[in-house]
């Protein structure tokens, strides 16, 4: 009989485990479907390829410059140790990235910048750490939001939409200037800006899906989301000269920030999880101020 009962609690604590881990893995940010857009924008395995060389080719002239920080570089150290957080999680939102070559490099330049090349290739500029003035939470908003790009394979689909968008801006500029008899080069000038402004708008669309699968991301390593309101502040600060969000490939800061707010409390569950707090009761954000100038 006890034999009976602690195998019945054993299979209890199984189902119990797993209904916490289905739970684990459905909450936060909802994961969509990644586009069939990216399909048009060639094969992944040669799109890696050339991301790789790329991404070689960019350290090997940043290492003729000596612009490469070296593996004992703190503020490299740091970079590593987010991202080793955050990459366990990557494979929610892409399964392929379990295969990737992970890589973080730093790069000595003031620029206020980071990106991440699809396969994983992380590379951090030293300006936007000391120019901001990031926080460890605001450094994984960052990189969770440039690893989102990777995951959700935007430049492809990028690609892809591009093709789609000049195909059709040559077809409806071809219409236009026979229809209404004009110059044919008239027509095609309008059809190359009417691709132009639809490549625009996807690239606003691939921004916004990137800060909420990054929130989603840093919450899941332990990273307090609120920070993404913090860091486009600052961005807000420095950069108060930025493009107009209509004709700009970023939405505005302030439409970021109204956008994290209404999926906070997706995410705050999560990091509150992650963390062993009550998401209830959990202490206010605090961030660093942004350096003297």
């Amino acid at each position: 009989m006890k034999k009976f009962k602690l195998k019945s609690v054993a299979l209890a604590l199984v189902l119990c485990t797993g209904a916490l881990s289905l739970h684990a893995q459905n909450d936060g940010i909802p994961v969509d479907k990644l586009s069939r857009m990216r399909g048009l924008g060639g094969d992944a395995t040669q799109f890696d390829q050339q991301s790789k060389l790329q991404y070689n080719q960019m350290l090997a002239e940043a290492h003729k410059k000596d612009a490469v920080a070296t593996d004992t570089n703190p503020q490299l150290i740091r970079l590593r140790a987010i991202a080793k957080r955050i990459i366990p999680f990557t494979t929610r939102w892409n399964p392929d990235a379990a295969k990737w070559d992970w890589q973080v490099n730093l790069l000595n330049s003031p620029t206020v910048n980071a990106f991440c090349m699809p396969g994983g290739r992380i590379a951090f500029y030293n300006g936007i750490l000391t120019k901001l003035n990031l926080t460890d939470d605001e450094v994984a908003m960052v990189m969770g939001h440039e690893i989102a790009h990777a995951l959700r394979e935007h430049a492809r689909e990028q690609a892809g939409k591009n093709n789609v968008a000049s195909l059709f801006g040559r077809i409806a500029g071809a219409a236009g200037a026979a229809y209404f008899g004009v110059d044919p080069r008239v027509g095609d000038a309008l059809g190359n800006g009417a691709a132009k402004m639809a490549s625009l708008s996807f690239s606003r669309s691939d921004e916004s899906e990137a800060d909420m699968v990054g929130m989603d991301l840093a919450a899941r390593a332990g990273f307090d989301p609120r920070a993404g309101i913090a860091l486009w502040q600052k961005m807000g600060a420095v950069n108060k000269n930025q493009p107009l969000p209509f004709l700009s490939t970023h939405p505005s800061g302030n439409q970021r920030i109204e956008d994290m707010n209404k999926n906070m409390n997706l995410v705050l569950p999560v990091f509150a999880r992650a963390k062993g707090l009550d998401a209830n009761n959990l202490p206010p954000y605090r961030s660093i101020a942004l350096p003297k100038s």
